[in-house]
């Protein structure tokens, strides 16, 4: 048996009639058979019409959400800063001026009081003072050595208790009064003198004209024999406030001081640390009871 084309009139079929409408298969005289390629002609327009209609539609869908942003984008645009929210009270947002803000006396803390101003000018440096006061320590430590407190001399005469170029240093700079005291340890032993002056001007230049040759004297008695009378000792100078202070330390056997000797050195440049702590603490107390009185 083969397949193959059928002779004789074919039937008409209309894929968009009803099936009752339809010529009956076998009409005009056919053998019954349906014409295939017709069937898949017209299956094919149909499927292309379908999907014109589901793009159409997908457009129409488009266009339309589309048109619903843009309207909502003008209308929100549209009525920027036109009308007022209808929630709002119709007499509008209270003014921010209407309530007056909280006042506040201005402020400020008063600036730290300055413990060098006290010890600056005699007319603030009040607190009581002399050799006692000013050097308290019957031991000092210098470096890694205890040092015991030997003598102490106060005197208004400054030249009397000094050697040198320093003597007219102390007098063209109206030096008041000089304190000293001695500590020693075998056979070191260092002093040192604190200067007073009316200002501090008077202090900073004494220190500045200070040479080597501008010697304190040094201070023996109470266990402490003589030193430095004559032979080379190690000295140093400075200043703070209204005070200028000066030591001088060597050997109570007479040697002279060498570079090797740095025993020496620690103890002359302890004794000066010494000086000027004491009298910055003056200054500092002298500030906290001016602060606690104010």
């Amino acid at each position: 048996m083969s397949y193959g084309q059928q002779q004789g009139p074919q039937s008409q079929w209309d894929p968009w009639k009803p099936h009752s409408q339809q010529q009956p298969w076998g009409s005009s005289g056919d053998d019954g058979t349906p014409d295939w390629a017709a069937l898949a002609e017209a299956s094919e327009t149909r499927n292309k019409r379908r999907r014109l209609l589901f793009i159409g539609g997908g457009a129409l869908a488009t266009i339309a959400i589309g048109s619903a942003v843009a309207m909502a984008v003008v209308s929100a645009n549209g009525s920027k800063g036109s009308e007022k929210p209808s929630s709002l009270p119709a007499g509008g947002i209270p003014s921010a001026s209407g309530t007056a803000a909280p006042s506040f006396a201005p402020t400020s803390a008063p600036p730290p009081l300055d413990p060098k101003d006290f010890v600056s000018s005699k007319n603030k440096d009040k607190a009581p003072i002399g050799p006692a006061i000013l050097f308290p320590n019957t031991q000092l430590a210098l470096g890694s050595t205890a040092y015991k407190k030997g003598a102490s001399a106060d005197t208004t005469n400054c030249g009397s208790a000094t050697k040198g170029t320093l003597p007219k240093i102390l007098g063209a700079n109206d030096c008041t009064r000089l304190m000293r005291v001695t500590y020693a340890e075998k056979n070191i032993a260092g002093t040192v003198g604190v200067a007073l002056f009316d200002t501090a001007a008077q202090a900073t230049k004494a220190k500045s004209q200070w040479d080597k040759k501008s010697v304190i004297a040094s201070l023996s008695g109470k266990g402490v024999g003589a030193f430095c009378n004559s032979a080379i000792c190690y000295t140093t100078a400075n200043s703070y406030g209204r005070y200028a202070y000066f030591t001088v330390t060597g050997f109570t056997d007479g040697k002279d001081v060498t570079d090797k000797n740095t025993a020496v050195f620690t103890a002359g440049d302890g004794l000066a640390e010494y000086a000027f702590n004491q009298i910055r603490r003056r200054g500092e107390a002298q500030a906290s009871a001016a602060a606690n009185a104010g």
